[in-house]
């Protein structure tokens, strides 16, 4: 397995910061295009708007919409046949990112692009897709597929995700409320969703011949409890039924959601906070799946790095006030309570309170680090 030292994502293939760049540069442009519908600025987990005259059951409702894909989970995803888990992936992916802001969903619409069409293969990711979509009570409404010889490698996909949900304009969840001294929750991950696997492929040695990368995914590794590839393919879930009973409640208890996706802990939380609050994590008060320390140690990816890959085990975090931790642990049991929200005179947005070991075991630094 080949080591990856310093900026591994970069070397694997991935630009975080060109990425981040790009949202910079079209952001002026894209803002041009708001009207005062539109409630959620560029860079948000998903778009609010707010359409004239749309009150389902009699209230002012707002639609939050949000478009994702896959990513290179597909490679291995087709290695091993799992299309239809691919369905679930892109899902629940969506659901989760509409979910921040308190919307659940309504519709959904796809794109599957390959090389040459599979029908077998295309109906397989759709199945799983509709299957997502009726656990969720959301319509699969309509896509598009595509064949495009010469855009795409032979043999492999790429698909991506519309969704379209709807939430009461009095409880949308944008993290503007958000303030130092709020308590901060999470929602453990399974592992890496769909994001990150491009460092996953590079570090764990699966670029190579597609027979011998195979036969790794195939092999059962104790540190994991199953084979490689199932621990790398696990869907990806939604948290939907999780926080829905918090979106039910009278009172809202949550100020403001983030979903780990791509850009791991450190891109990901600053997106909901608002100017002058930065986030504490306490490092070692929720479990890190084994898999991510079998990239970091075989890749020799550092730890600043991972966090900014991965989710390292929190898919969806959540901001309360103090007074509403306790019902929202009561009502979502395996939220865990992973830091608070502190004041921000400067440089990074997190701050991490002690460090990961190798082993996996917590080692307590006095000042923490900001990563």
């Amino acid at each position: 397995m080949q080591a990856v030292q310093g900026d591994a994502y970069r070397r694997a293939g991935v630009d975080i910061d060109a990425g981040t760049r790009a949202v910079e540069l079209m952001r002026a442009a894209v803002r041009a295009t708001f009207g005062p519908q539109v409630l959620a600025d560029v860079g948000h987990f998903g778009g609010v708007f707010a359409p004239d005259g749309y009150a389902p059951g009699g209230q002012a409702h707002v639609l939050v919409a949000s478009a994702d894909g896959v990513g290179t989970k597909l490679k291995l995803a087709t290695l091993l046949g799992a299309y239809r888990s691919i369905g679930h992936d892109i899902v629940n992916h969506c659901i989760n990112d509409i979910l921040t802001c308190g919307a659940r969903p309504l519709f959904f619409l796809d794109y599957v692009a390959a090389s040459k069409i599979v029908p077998e293969q295309i109906a397989e990711v759709v199945a799983g897709m509709a299957e997502a979509c009726r656990v969720a009570g959301c319509a699969l409404i309509g896509g598009e597929t595509a064949e495009l010889p010469g855009v795409y490698l032979p043999g492999e996909l790429d698909v991506a995700g519309f969704i379209v949900g709807s939430a009461p304009r009095h409880r949308l969840i944008l993290g503007t409320d958000i303030r130092p001294g709020d308590v901060v929750l999470g929602l453990p991950s399974n592992g890496l969703h769909t994001n990150g696997y491009s460092l996953a492929r590079k570090a764990l040695g699966l670029d190579g011949n597609p027979q011998e990368v195979r036969a790794k995914l195939d092999v059962y590794d104790r540190r994991l409890g199953c084979t490689l590839g199932e621990a790398l393919i696990r869907p990806h879930p939604s948290y939907l039924p999780d926080i829905a009973p918090l979106l039910d409640m009278p009172e809202q208890a949550i100020r403001g959601m983030a979903h780990i996706t791509g850009g791991g802990l450190v891109d990901n939380i600053p997106r909901i906070l608002p100017a002058g609050c930065a986030v504490e994590l306490d490092v070692g008060t929720w479990p890190v799946p084994p898999v991510f320390r079998l990239i970091q140690q075989a890749g020799g990816v550092s730890e600043a790095e991972m966090v900014r890959v991965f989710n390292m085990g929190l898919g969806m975090v959540l901001v309360t006030a103090p007074e509403h931790a306790h019902t929202v642990e009561r009502t979502v049991p395996n939220a865990l309570r992973v830091g608070r929200v502190v004041e921000h005179e400067g440089g990074s947005r997190i701050l991490l309170r002690g460090a990961v070991a190798a082993g996996g075991q917590a080692e307590e630094q006095a000042g923490g680090r900001a990563v």
